[in-house]
């Protein structure tokens, strides 16, 4: 270009039209995984705890909240199952996802895992999906578990209902233990420190060889490696059993450095 033409340019307060300069288009940031999220409208941790599990390069995760209530009851957790499919209906659509995975522990147990899977794939047929109790029992197994200790916020009767659900699928609970939050606000606020220490009071009870922090709301993620130190046996919670699920249900192999067992396990 001219210098003349240059500076008419510029004097006539145009900018430089470039045109179509030449782009290509690589895999993304999901060029090895899509994960989906169907996460609680109260939740206030999931998120937060994915983005420190799931840290591989090309892999990543999408979501979209359902909406629930504050209070959790069984009513208020059936109620939560119609609206699972609209909402994976809108995370990423037409875009291909190699698994979507339901967060609420309690809703699971409620509906079923099959009812949540079958809502799921309304939206998306024939993918692979995960909840947190599918997780956890994977986990139980990927750990050879004998004895697993339960903590959780649930009411007592949610928690007759959980020991029921995983006895009848093989889990050998050992012992449970709840902090009796009933409200998902107060949940996602109890202390990680109060947390560790229940933990702790679990991984002491007769015949418990792993403990697992059941509630997507309960911070568990960022203590489970020095938990794991302290108490000599395997810990995972909800959230973090589930990110270790995903990872391998998309055919993620990959360790996740100080993330705790678990993240150096394959999926059984």
């Amino acid at each position: 270009m001219s210098t003349n033409l240059a500076r008419a340019l510029a004097s006539s307060n145009q900018p430089l039209d470039l045109g179509v300069l030449p782009s290509e288009l690589d895999d993304g940031l999901a060029g090895r995984a899509a994960i989906g999220l169907v996460v609680l409208a109260t939740d206030q941790t999931m998120e937060h705890e994915y983005r420190a599990l799931i840290r591989l390069p090309g892999v990543a995760f999408y979501e979209a909240r359902v909406f629930n209530d504050n209070q959790i009851t069984p009513e208020t957790l059936r109620a939560i199952g119609a609206r699972i499919a609209p909402t994976v209906d809108l995370i990423l659509p037409s875009v291909k996802l190699d698994v979507v995975a339901f967060g609420c522990t309690s809703a699971t147990m409620t509906l079923g895992e099959d009812a949540v899977f079958a809502e799921i794939r309304k939206a998306r047929p024939g993918v692979a999906c995960t909840t947190p109790v599918t997780a956890a029992l994977a986990a139980f197994r990927a750990l050879g578990a004998k004895g697993v200790g339960v903590l959780t916020p649930y009411a007592p009767e949610i928690n007759r209902g959980l020991v029921s659900y995983f006895a009848d699928r093989g889990a050998p609970i050992a012992a449970v233990a709840t902090f009796d939050r009933r409200d998902d606000r107060e949940a996602a606020r109890i202390s990680v420190a109060s947390i560790e220490a229940a933990a702790e009071r679990l991984a002491a009870a007769p015949g418990i060889d792993c403990v697992f922090v059941s509630c997507t709301s309960l911070r568990m993620a960022e203590a489970v490696a020095r938990l794991e130190e302290r108490i000599g046996i395997p810990a995972t919670s909800s959230n973090h059993a589930m990110a270790w699920h995903c990872l391998r249900l998309a055919g993620v192999q990959d360790e996740v450095a100080a993330a705790g067992r678990l993240f150096a396990m394959t999926a059984a």
